[in-house]
């Protein structure tokens, strides 16, 4: 005996869509394979980024192995930070021939936004062990306007 279960017909669409991309996406794979190796290393090898709201001040980590604190370049503004690395590739290639290399050289950007201003003159940044750490205190806003006010 079969058993008709109801589908709702959105959800019926989205498994349809799904099943369409996944099959158009493997078909065209194996045509352009270069084409889902870029995008995979686009996503394996961009900058990781880590943010935590420590109370006062927000605390930004970034992942990058390899990279001397020489090679960083670090903007910041009252919302946001530009975190710019340069990593060189190993200039010794005597007889080498690699069957893959999944190492990555070449330079890397990344811009990072706060939910809140921060407080430009006293932020912070340490390179420890291919590891940046960024201390932005959140901005203290005074406001101008104030006043007392009599209860009548």
């Amino acid at each position: 005996m079969k058993f008709l279960v109801r589908k709702a017909p959105e959800n019926f669409i989205r498994t349809v869509n799904d099943e369409i991309s996944s099959l158009l996406n493997r078909h065209f794979d194996s045509y352009f394979p270069e084409a889902s190796y870029w995008e995979n290393i686009e996503t394996k090898y961009s900058m990781p980024v880590e943010i935590s709201d420590k109370g006062e001040n927000y605390e930004l980590k970034a992942e990058l192995p390899g990279v001397k604190k020489e090679d960083l370049d670090i903007d910041i503004d009252s919302n946001y930070v530009v975190i710019n690395a340069k990593k060189a590739e190993e200039k010794e290639h005597k007889d080498k021939t690699y069957t893959k290399s999944e190492f990555r050289y070449g330079e890397f950007s990344r811009t990072v936004y706060f939910p809140e201003e921060i407080d430009v003159d006293k932020t912070e940044a340490k390179l420890e062990h291919g590891i940046l750490k960024i201390e932005a205190p959140k901005k203290v806003v005074e406001s101008e306007n104030k006043k007392k006010l009599t209860v009548k």
